[in-house]
């Protein structure tokens, strides 16, 4: 009698680093299933029984990428607006791939692989809780707190998109850049005329 073969959480997480990986350098319609098997070092029937086929598996590598990014996000929350920017620039350097496959748009032309609504807005909750307390402690502006929470999103998420492209010049002090737009964030939303 044959021993069932058990494909376990390690070659589950295998397989989704190294989709991410394939992804972001050959592209989703060059990606086999096959391709990501043999780099994960496990068979295809591993992928098909984790995740049914390739839409699946991408989708289950765009979710974890935002479940990975969202608790980034929840540990820097007691650091604020300032610790959760930081975090979220940290987060991308070190997952490059990941980032490109969650938000470089790549996917949706290729197949409908959209992240799960619930995974991808709950990576974002922690800084839209920042925004809330803040607004409730009189430090920023009582403006609408998700659209404020989106905007900060935006100016953080343009930089690091930059610096993962090298849209530079050689020498580009990325990390400075990139304190003086949190500091100009947060001085867009201070409550109160900031230059009075």
């Amino acid at each position: 009698m044959a021993r069932p073969i058990v494909h376990d959480h390690l070659v589950q997480q295998r397989l989704l680093a190294v989709t991410a990986e394939l992804v972001d350098r050959e592209g989703p319609a060059r990606v086999t299933l096959r391709d990501v098997a043999a780099a994960a070092n496990t068979s295809t029937t591993a992928v098909y029984s984790l995740f049914g086929g390739k839409a699946q598996l991408l989708r289950a590598a765009v979710d974890e990428g935002f479940r990975s990014f969202g608790a980034s996000q929840q540990e820097a929350a007691p650091d604020g607006l300032r610790g959760l920017g930081r975090a979220y620039r940290a987060w991308a350097l070190e997952h490059p791939a990941l980032y490109r496959l969650m938000f470089g748009g790549a996917l949706a032309a290729y197949v409908d692989c959209s992240p799960t609504p619930e995974v991808a807005s709950g990576s974002m909750l922690p800084l839209l809780e920042a925004v809330t307390q803040g607004q409730e402690a009189g430090r920023l502006r009582r403006d609408d707190p998700a659209t404020v929470a989106m905007t900060i999103w935006g100016q953080v998420h343009g930089l690091v998109s930059l610096e993962l492209a090298q849209v530079d010049n050689h020498g580009t002090d990325w990390g400075g850049i990139y304190e003086a737009a949190l500091e100009g964030v947060a001085r867009a939303w201070t409550q109160g005329d900031p230059y009075a």
